[in-house]
């Protein structure tokens, strides 16, 4: 008896780690998703600045 709330007392813990792993990379997907936004910005006036060059020397 004391074997299987021990099993039970285990498969509940897995399950409680697997929510929060889930969390955790929904944290990052979230963290991930904010610095591309952030980094598309500057990327695209740079890249449009370079077009511009390239478009007025010719």
């Amino acid at each position: 008896m004391l074997n299987m709330l021990a099993r039970l007392h285990a498969a509940a813990a897995v399950r409680r780690d697997r929510g929060a792993t889930m969390v955790e990379y929904g944290l990052m997907v979230a963290l991930i998703a904010v610095v591309v936004i952030v980094a598309v910005g500057p990327l695209g006036t740079a890249i449009r600045d370079l077009f511009d060059a390239a478009k007025n020397s010719v």
